[in-house]
């Protein structure tokens, strides 16, 4: 029989629940990384094409699951298989990892908010050093706000080996995080129902905000100019196919079991179908809209940047030709420069290693993502807006509402199943789960607020979900269409919705998507085959960059632990189920 469930009040929280968790920091940081880097405009169609072949077939699939067991990713699997029950293992295992360390996004996105207050900025200028004679030395050599990144938030060692103390301010930061996000899943949907209407709806007004204002700032033409301009070379290569189907497989969130989850708290007649491809839309077209956001501000920050490198030649070669105030223009540098080479070689010659060679277009081909443009260059272009501190609170308390909204359906990949377990709801209240859940994560996660903390941070954001999630999403696929059978499915949406699936979505299901996956996963594989020793970005404070160091052996076994820890549970599982049949079938013979 049926256990009673919690449902969402109405449908159109659910399709908030899901918008909040789907349209996440990824919609920010990823989706305009990879327009600049395969083709800008030309990067949509790849996008869209994916999304019609990979995103929104493989969403409806997993919310009809999860609407039709009316369980939790391990429940769910179990339904239609014994065998399975380790697919729901397994996406437990990854949103486990997925919760260390996201939420110390959350926490960095706090440290930032809470010094957006202070004017000036304390990233809009270097700070002095200690005999108040000069700024600092690291800080001149990079820049004021890649300094607050690495040295006054994260106080960043310089490898991985070095791994130091624990940053108090940081970790207080990540347990109020994780506080934030305990209270929001405190009464479960209850709780979490109210709360995705803030963190589903605000970060578009923000989004609205920066547009408006983006696009009004001088240069901002220059980026968008730069998205648009399709470079339709582009689609030759096959990685703007493969990040277009990797954005679109990470952007929804499949294979956490979160959308499993939420989807399992539904009316069994709502309507997913309907659902996946309005959220599936709404994720993609954030994605196009944040970006057009995110090219105004880059095209800002990229002009500030060429007209104040232009400002400088003209003051030193003003200086040093002692030329008339005027003479020298933006427009006419290069025809001047032409000339006082050659009517002074010599003096042109020793001045020519300090000339910077200023290009607009280079400034945008600069290519940031991650933690690099959601802290470094946007906090850049802030600082040089007018009122500098009500678009620091307005970004980074987007940032929050963001991170937030995904951190929800992260923990209920992980509590829906613990809830749904009879051995475990009915020892402890919701409320205790939920806390040791939250406490357990929080204390783990004060690796990532060590000073080596951002090095491991990078380790399980690039290798803790993206072969276990292909892993998990094929195994999905092949179980709903060959396992379970894909006719038995049909009869189960035609007893939720009314009607049977057409063929575009049993094409997709049975064919296409599983394919596409497969291929994601052998290119994926072979990277990493064909990378060979494994690499990592360090801070090196006495140059004022990034430079590229090799993991050592213990990490690395860290890494195959992290892809093995969540992929074996699918093989294990089923294993289990086999040893378990076998004896109880001999117990039995040996009883009769």
């Amino acid at each position: 029989m049926e256990k009673s469930r919690p449902l969402w009040d109405n449908p159109l929280q659910f399709v908030f629940a899901c918008i909040s968790y789907a349209v996440g920091l990824g919609n920010v940081w990823r989706f305009p990384y990879l327009c600049q880097m395969y083709g800008g405009g030309g990067f949509l169609i790849p996008y869209l094409i994916m999304l019609i072949a990979e995103g929104m077939p493989l969403l409806y699939l997993e919310l009809a699951v999860g609407q039709r067991m009316r369980q939790g990713s391990i429940g769910a699997w179990k339904i239609i298989s014994p065998y399975l029950c380790g697919v729901g293992v397994a996406s437990v295992v990854v949103s486990f990892f997925l919760s260390m360390y996201y939420n110390v996004i959350n926490a960095w996105a706090f440290w930032y908010l809470f010094h957006s207050f202070q004017d000036p900025l304390p990233w809009a200028t270097c700070p002095l050093n200690s005999n108040r004679t000069g700024y600092e030395e690291e800080c001149e050599k990079t820049s004021s706000t890649q300094y607050f990144w690495y040295r006054q938030t994260l106080n960043i060692s310089p490898s991985l080996e070095a791994s130091g103390s624990v940053q108090w301010e940081q970790a207080l930061c990540l347990t109020l995080a994780w506080l934030v996000v305990y209270l929001c899943i405190l009464r479960g949907t209850a709780s979490t129902g109210k709360v995705v209407y803030v963190t589903a709806s605000l970060p578009y007004c923000v989004l609205i905000i920066y547009l408006i204002r983006g696009l009004t700032l001088h240069g901002a033409v220059n980026g968008l100019v730069y998205m648009f301009t399709p470079k339709l070379e582009q689609l030759l290569n096959p990685k703007a196919w493969i990040s277009a189907a990797t954005q679109i497989f990470f952007s929804l969130g499949l294979g956490f079991g979160s959308l499993i989850a939420f989807a399992s708290y539904n009316e069994p007649s709502n309507n997913c179908q309907r659902h996946a491809i309005i959220v599936s839309l709404i994720n993609s077209t954030t994605s196009i809209f944040a970006s057009i956001v995110t090219f105004s501000i880059y095209g800002f920050k990229a002009t500030f940047n060429y007209e104040s490198c232009i400002n400088k030649v003209i003051l030193l070669l003003l200086n040093a030709f002692d030329l008339e105030e005027g003479s020298l223009t933006a427009d006419n540098l290069n025809e001047m420069k032409d000339y006082l080479m050659a009517t002074y070689p010599q003096e042109f010659a020793q001045l020519a290693p300090q000339i910077k060679n200023c290009s607009l277009e280079a400034e945008l081909d600069t290519a940031v993502q991650g933690t690099g443009l959601a802290f470094i260059v946007y906090s850049e272009a802030i600082k040089n807006m007018e009122v500098p501190q009500l678009y620091s609170v307005l970004y980074f308390f987007m940032l929050l509402m963001l991170g937030i909204g995904s951190m929800l359906g992260n923990t209920a990949a992980i509590l829906t199943p613990l809830t749904d377990s009879r051995a475990i709801a009915s020892r402890f209240p919701k409320e205790v789960i939920s806390g040791v859940v939250c406490f357990v994560n929080c204390i783990i996660g004060l690796i990532f607020t060590m000073e080596a903390g951002n090095y491991w941070f990078d380790i399980f954001n690039d290798y803790a979900a993206t072969l276990s999630l292909l892993l998990i999403v094929l195994v999905e696929t092949i179980a709903v269409c060959y396992i379970y059978g894909i006719r038995r499915f049909e009869k189960d949406l035609y007893t939720m919705i009314g009607r049977k699936p057409n063929w575009y979505w049993k094409i997709m299901w049975a064919f296409v998507s599983p394919l596409l996956i497969i291929s994601l996963f052998i290119f994926y594989i072979t990277d990493y085959i064909l990378t060979g020793t494994l690499q990592y970005q360090a801070w090196d404070a006495t140059q004022g960059q990034l430079v590229t160091k090799d993991y050592p052996g213990y990490a690395l076994a860290v890494i195959g632990l992290l892809v093995a820890s969540s992929t074996m549970c699918i093989p294990l599982g089923a294993l289990v189920t086999f040893v378990r049949k076998r004896l109880k079938r001999e117990r039995v013979a040996t009883v009769a």
